[in-house]
């Protein structure tokens, strides 16, 4: 992958595994780079991190003070790429203001925006075009709950409608209801907190059953990215995310290629995306989950196996020709977290996991989510954390 003479910098406005990753792409092409992100996060023992310059760093957080941060930061111009949904939502209203002379960025618009992150719009809209994605109910009031088919249902769970709220205050992503008297129970604790919520039907299947399709669509709408990967371990179960996975070819999953071409046309999508989808066991079709409006947590796998979408991002938001990836990336490549990883593999049974062997194998092949020879310090770092979290006992064996 060659690099571009690039002179205008990008600021990654994100945290932790993400942001490093973004910081990761754009090294990897040639463009200078700044990092908006607290002073302790992980992203900052990269040897490639910079604070954004000027008087007083930008720790990230959003809202009128980083409109002044930028105002002030000693850059004639500069690229902004998000690694949060938060972010990514925030930074749309940048372009009408007077910022949008001096700060670019590849972004959709608000709605378009808020239909892909708020779950019961965007249950709505996959109806309206039909694509196949779970049963879903928002509740609104216990008589939402009484309509709920419950009997015609397989497994169902509450999810909320803004994902990275509740995660960050509950520390998951969705709970389980077996009776709609819990579901009631559970709405209204989770309701009184000021959540918004929607019952979801959970697609039957293994974590092998969860597929992704990532890529790039740039202002003309061409998809100038594409790179397919398959989940093969998650942790937590059931509502974690992806501990191991392996980049797969495009024709494998040809129609969610098709199904979030499709969704993103209709949307007149514009940016960074990864959409998630899952195989139901019942009926074999591929039903999508959700569609994460900015870099994801994998971003620099994607592009270490061919397919950079920070550079195109780049690119298209100073209206620069978007280089398009070649479909003929890598595959079969696996990418691990390793310390997530190693916990669900040792909780599995041997028949669930298979041959110890095999994925000391996948191990000893695999991209590792943080550490890399080149770059060590931030696993390195992650490695410490965990050791002295053991050390004193508030990290379980």
């Amino acid at each position: 992958m060659g690099k571009g003479d690039y002179r205008v910098p990008a600021i990654v406005l994100g945290r932790g595994p993400t942001a490093l990753g973004i910081l990761r792409c754009l090294t990897m092409a040639g463009i200078p780079a700044y990092v908006a992100c607290p002073a302790s996060d992980h992203v900052t023992h990269s040897r490639w991190y910079r604070p954004t310059p000027g008087k007083n760093a930008w720790d990230g957080s959003l809202g009128p003070h980083a409109y002044e941060l930028l105002r002030h930061m000693p850059l004639q111009k500069a690229v902004l790429i998000a690694g949060a949904d938060d972010a990514a939502l925030w930074l749309t209203d940048l372009p009408n203001t007077e910022l949008a002379s001096r700060y670019f960025l590849s972004t959709s618009s608000r709605e378009t925006q808020e239909i892909l992150q708020d779950k019961s719009r965007f249950s709505a809209f996959l109806e309206s075009v039909h694509i196949p994605h779970p049963r879903t109910f928002c509740i609104e009031c216990d008589t939402d709950i009484e309509a709920i088919p419950f009997d015609e249902l397989d497994r169902v769970f509450i999810k909320p409608v803004n994902s990275q709220k509740f995660s960050d205050v509950t520390g998951v992503k969705g709970i389980w209801v077996t009776r709609k008297d819990e579901l009631h129970a559970a709405w209204r604790r989770l309701h009184d907190q000021g959540f918004r919520l929607m019952v979801q039907e959970y697609v039957p299947g293994t974590a092998s059953d969860h597929y992704f399709v990532d890529g790039f669509r740039d202002g003309s709408g061409e998809m100038t990215g594409l790179f397919a990967r398959q989940r093969i371990r998650i942790s937590p179960p059931d509502f974690g995310n992806s501990s191991y996975c392996r980049s797969i070819p495009l024709e494998q999953l040809q129609t969610p290629v098709a199904d979030v071409t499709r969704l993103l046309a209709a949307l007149n999508y514009r940016g960074i995306f990864s959409a998630e989808f899952k195989r139901d066991k019942r009926d074999g079709v591929y039903r999508i989950l959700e569609v994460n409006t900015r870099a994801w947590t994998y971003v620099e796998f994607a592009a270490r196996c061919g397919v950079n979408v920070c550079e195109m991002a780049y690119q298209d938001a100073l209206g620069l020709p978007v280089h398009q990836a070649t479909r003929d990336y890598k595959v079969g490549a696996g990418c691990v977290d390793f310390y997530r990883d190693f916990n669900t593999v040792r909780a599995q049974s041997a028949q669930a996991r298979g041959p110890l062997p095999a994925i000391l194998l996948q191990w000893a092949g695999a991209h590792f989510h943080s550490f890399r020879l080149d770059d060590p310090k931030p696993g390195l770092h992650f490695a410490t954390q965990v050791l002295a979290r053991r050390w004193s006992g508030r990290v379980p064996g």
